[in-house]
C-alpha cells in the first residue's frame, strides 16, 4: 500500500518522531520520481511546465526536467542520495517554469525519512501544500523510495584492505606463525565474517614476518598505481576528427512560412558541439569547422541531428544521420554529403582524421621537458627551420599542477575532496581527487598541444561528490603569453565569472614552447570556439556593464574631437599655431603610404614613452563588477508568493541581441586601443611587422595595383576553393586581443592597503 505524507503545512503528527538509536549511520537513499497528479495551474493557458527539487539540510541536491503544458506529469527519473542523518527531512518544492521570469511556487512537501522502512521501495504520495494558503489543493507527487544503511568510508576501506590480505596471504609462501594458521580456517568459514575479518586480518597481520608486510604493502602500491594509469589513459585521446560543416540540402520546412531555422548538433561518446542557427532557409550555409577527440582506436560512431530553431518553445527535430568514423581512412579528408534518415535532406561535411596531438599525463619524476633529450627534440620540433610544416601544430604547453592551499570547506565535516579541472579551448585533463584536505598535493605534469598561442589556460579547482555534481572552489585563467617559462608562482583563486577573489591559493609551475612564425600565421584565421560554453541569459547587471563600456568608447571618441575643435576655436595659440603648420604641411605632402607609417609611429611612441602606464584604471575597472551574485534560492523564496506572469518571449530576445550586441562593440574598441597600448606584445609586435609590410609595398607599387590584386583574390577565392570559410584577416587579429573585461579577468587583483577591513572580512569569511 502507498503511503501518503501530507505537505509542508500539515502539523497534525505534532512533531517529527524520534530518530531511531543507528541515526548517526550513514544511508543511501534511492529515489524515483515518478509522476504528478492534478497540479495546480500556473500559465495563462490553463496549464503549467512543473519541475522538481529536492533539498537535503538546507541544501539543493537534485533538480528534475521540466514537463511542458502538463497538469499530469510523468517524470520517471531516479536518483541517489547519501544521507548522514534520518531526522532531516527530504523537502520536496515543484515550481512551474517560467521563461525568463521568475517561476512560479506550485506547492511543496516533506518527506520524513525516520519514518520510512528501510532496504524495502517504499511507494510514497507527497500531498503538496503551500505554507501561506494551508486549504488550497496543489495536487500530489508520486515517488517510490529506498532507504538503505551503508557502510562508512572506514568499514569500507577497511574491508578493501581485508581482500588486498587474503590475496597477499594466497600468494605468500613464507608464513610459518602457528597462530596464522589457526585462524586462516576462521577467516573462510566464520558466520558472521562480514564483522569479523577485519578485526582478525589486523592480529594476524601483525603476527606475520617483515616480508609479508613488505608484499602487502607492493601490493597495495600496484593497486594504486593501476587504478591512477586507468584514470589517466581515459583521459587521453589518441587522435583528432576535424569535421568542416558546410552546408544542409533540400530539408523539410518546419515553420508556417514554409521554411525553417535549421542548426546542428554532432556528439562523439561525450562530446558534444553545437553549430550557429542559420534563418528562414531549407538550405542553410554554415561553414564552421571544429574538432572532437577520439578515445577508441576503431574511431567511434558521429551522430548528426538537424534541428528547427523555435523561439519560445522546444525546437523541433527534422532528421539525423550517423557516421561511422571507422570506415574512414586517416590523414585524408574525405568529402561527404550524409542523407538524413528520418526525412529528406542531406548534410555536407568534409571530415578528416589525424594522429593525436601530443597530450599526456605524467608524475613530477617523469616530467618531459625536464629530460634534456626530450627537451631537444620538443624544441627542434618547433624550431625556424619547421616554420611551415603542420601548420596547426603551433606549441605545446606544460603544466605542473603542484598543490593548493587554504580551499573553501565543501562538506559538513569542514573538509573538503578536492580535484583540479584544466583546459585549454576545447582539450580538457584533470586530477585525481585528495580526500578530506583544504591543501591538497596534486604533484602532476600536464602536456597540452598548443593550436593557438592566444589561448588562455583555464585551471578550475572542483570539490567532488559522489552523488550529485561537483561543488565549484575556485577558478583562474592564464593566457600562454603572459607565461614565464620554469616559474613556480602561486595565483588567487577567483568565482565563476572571475570578477572577484574566493579563498585559496593554487601553485603551478608552467612552460610554453612554440614556433613564433606558426603563432603569427593562426593569428589571421578564425580562432576555435568552445562547445561547452553556457547559453547567454539576461542579466540587468551585464546589461548596464557592457552599456558603460560602449558609453566609455564613445567618450574616447568625443574626448578627441573637443580636442581637435579646440585647436580650431584657438583656445590656446601655440597649440592652435602647430597644428595649423602641422595639418598644412601633411595635406600639401600626403601619400597613401603615409597612413600605416603614421599607426606605425603611434605603436612606437606608445612602446617607448606610454607602455605599462595606460593600462585600464583598477578602481574603474572593478567597479564594473560590483555586483552581488544572484542568489539560486531567491527565486524560490519570492516565487511562492507570486500568482501569474507573463512569459515575455521577444522582451528576453531582444535583451540578448543588445546585450550581445553592447558587448561585441565594446570588446573590438577596446581590442584596438589594447593593440596600440602594447597590453599583448607579442600582437603589438606583429602589428607593426605588417604595418612595416603595408608601408613598403603602398610606398614602392602603386595602389591601383594592390587593389586590383586584392579584388582578383577576393573574386577568385569561391572558384579556386568550393568549400572555403570565408574570413576576415583583420577581424581575426583583433580578435586575439584581449578587451579590458578580459584584461581584468586573466590578470591579478592588486590588493591595496587602504582595502577596507569589510572586504578582507568577506574574503575571509568564504
Amino acid at each position: 500500500s502507498s503511503q501518503q505524507v501530507v505537505g509542508a503545512s500539515s502539523s497534525s503528527s505534532g512533531g517529527p518522531p524520534e530518530p531511531p538509536a543507528n541515526s548517526s549511520e550513514m544511508y543511501r537513499l534511492d529515489v524515483e520520481l515518478k509522476r504528478g497528479h492534478n497540479l495546480a495551474v500556473r500559465d495563462r493557458g490553463g496549464s503549467s511546465d512543473p519541475y522538481v527539487k529536492f533539498k537535503l539540510a538546507g541544501k539543493e541536491v537534485f533538480r528534475s526536467k521540466t514537463i511542458h503544458k502538463n497538469l499530469n506529469p510523468v517524470w520517471d527519473q531516479k536518483t541517489t542520495l547519501i544521507v548522514d542523518s534520518l531526522s532531516e527531512p527530504l523537502y520536496v518544492k515543484v515550481f512551474d517554469y517560467d521563461f525568463g521570469l521568475q517561476d512560479d511556487f506550485m506547492g511543496s512537501a516533506y518527506l520524513h525519512l525516520e519514518s520510512l522502512e528501510q532496504q524495502r521501495t517504499v511507494p510514497v504520495t507527497l500531498v503538496l501544500k503551500d505554507p501561506q494558503h494551508p486549504d488550497q489543493d496543489l495536487g500530489t507527487l508520486e515517488l517510490a523510495v529506498t532507504l538503505t544503511p551503508k557502510h562508512s568510508p572506514v568499514e569500507e576501506r577497511r574491508d578493501s584492505m581485508t581482500m588486498l590480505l587474503r590475496r597477499s596471504w594466497k600468494r605468500s609462501t613464507k608464513v610459518t606463525d602457528a597462530t596464522v594458521v589457526t585462524f586462516l580456517p576462521i577467516l573462510s568459514s566464520s558466520s558472521s565474517s562480514r564483522v569479523r575479518p577485519p578485526l582478525l586480518c589486523t592480529f594476524v597481520f601483525a603476527r606475520v614476518s617483515v616480508r609479508e608486510g613488505f608484499l602487502f604493502q607492493c601490493s597495495f602500491q600496484q593497486q594504486s598505481m593501476r587504478l591512477s594509469e586507468l584514470h589517466r589513459k581515459a583521459q587521453l585521446w589518441r587522435g583528432i576528427v576535424n569535421i568542416a560543416l558546410i552546408e544542409g540540402r533540400n530539408l523539410i520546412p518546419m515553420d508556417p512560412n514554409g521554411l525553417s531555422d535549421p542548426y546542428v548538433k554532432f556528439r562523439l561518446g561525450n562530446q558534444k558541439y553545437k553549430s550557429k542557427t542559420v534563418p528562414k532557409t531549407l538550405s542553410p550555409q554554415w561553414r564552421e569547422q571544429f574538432d572532437l577527440h577520439l578515445y577508441e582506436e576503431s574511431g567511434g560512431v558521429l551522430e548528426i541531428t538537424v534541428w528547427d530553431k523555435d523561439t519560445g518553445r522546444r525546437d523541433d527535430f527534422i532528421g539525423r544521420c550517423m557516421l561511422d568514423l571507422s570506415t574512414l581512412a586517416k590523414e585524408h579528408t574525405h568529402h561527404l554529403e550524409l542523407p538524413l534518415e528520418e526525412a529528406r535532406g542531406f548534410v555536407v561535411l568534409l571530415v578528416t582524421l589525424t594522429a593525436s596531438a601530443h597530450v599526456s599525463i605524467a608524475d613530477l619524476s617523469v616530467t618531459p621537458l625536464d629530460d634534456p633529450q626530450e627537451r631537444r627534440e620538443i624544441l627542434n620540433r618547433y624550431a625556424l627551420l619547421k616554420s611551415f610544416s603542420s601548420l596547426k601544430d603551433v606549441g605545446i604547453v606544460q603544466v605542473k599542477v603542484l598543490r593548493a592551499e587554504g580551499l573553501m570547506a565543501a562538506d559538513v565535516t569542514g573538509k573538503s575532496d578536492p580535484f583540479c579541472v584544466l583546459e585549454l579551448n576545447n582539450d580538457r585533463l584533470q586530477t585525481h581527487t585528495v580526500y578530506k584536505n583544504l591543501s591538497p598535493e596534486w604533484n602532476k605534469v600536464f602536456t597540452f598541444n598548443v593550436k593557438d598561442i592566444h589561448s588562455v589556460l583555464e585551471v578550475t579547482v572542483f570539490d567532488e561528490d559522489r552523488d550529485r555534481s561537483a561543488d565549484f572552489l575556485g577558478k583562474i585563467a592564464i593566457p600562454l603569453l603572459h607565461v614565464r617559462n620554469g616559474e613556480q608562482k602561486s595565483y588567487n583563486l577567483k568565482n565563476k565569472e572571475l570578477t572577484g577573489l574566493t579563498k585559496g591559493v593554487i601553485y603551478l609551475e608552467i612552460d610554453v614552447i612554440y614556433n613564433t612564425i606558426k603563432a603569427a600565421l593562426r593569428t589571421v584565421v578564425p580562432a576555435e570556439h568552445k562547445y561547452l560554453e553556457e547559453e547567454p541569459k539576461v542579466s540587468k547587471q551585464l546589461l548596464q556593464q557592457n552599456f558603460n563600456r560602449v558609453k566609455r568608447c564613445i567618450m574616447v571618441l568625443i574626448s578627441y574631437g573637443t580636442y581637435i575643435n579646440s585647436c580650431f576655436e584657438w583656445e590656446s595659440a601655440q597649440r592652435s599655431i602647430i597644428s595649423f603648420v602641422l595639418f598644412v604641411v601633411v595635406v600639401w605632402n600626403f601619400e597613401l603610404y603615409m597612413l600605416p607609417l603614421g599607426l606605425l609611429l603611434f605603436l612606437v611612441w606608445n612602446f617607448l614613452f606610454c607602455s605599462g602606464r595606460d593600462t585600464p584604471d583598477m578602481q574603474s575597472m572593478e567597479a564594473m563588477f560590483e555586483w552581488e551574485d544572484e542568489d539560486e534560492d531567491k527565486d524560490e523564496k519570492e516565487s511562492e508568493h507570486r500568482g501569474f506572469m507573463d512569459k515575455l518571449y521577444a522582451i528576453q530576445d531582444v535583451f540578448i541581441s543588445v546585450q550581445s550586441t553592447l558587448d561585441e562593440a565594446a570588446s573590438y574598441g577596446e581590442r584596438i586601443k589594447n593593440t596600440f597600448n602594447w597590453t599583448v606584445p607579442f600582437l603589438s609586435r606583429l602589428a607593426i611587422t605588417a604595418l612595416c609590410l603595408a608601408t613598403v609595398l603602398l610606398y614602392l607599387i602603386p595602389l591601383r595595383y594592390l587593389v586590383l590584386v586584392w579584388g582578383v583574390n577576393k573574386f577568385t577565392k569561391k572558384l579556386r576553393n568550393p568549400y572555403m570559410i570565408s574570413n576576415n584577416e583583420l577581424l581575426d587579429f583583433l580578435s586575439r586581443v584581449p578587451s579590458d573585461v578580459q584584461v581584468q579577468t586573466t590578470g591579478g587583483f592588486k590588493i591595496s592597503p587602504a582595502q577596507s577591513k569589510a572586504s578582507r572580512k568577506r574574503i575571509s569569511l568564504q
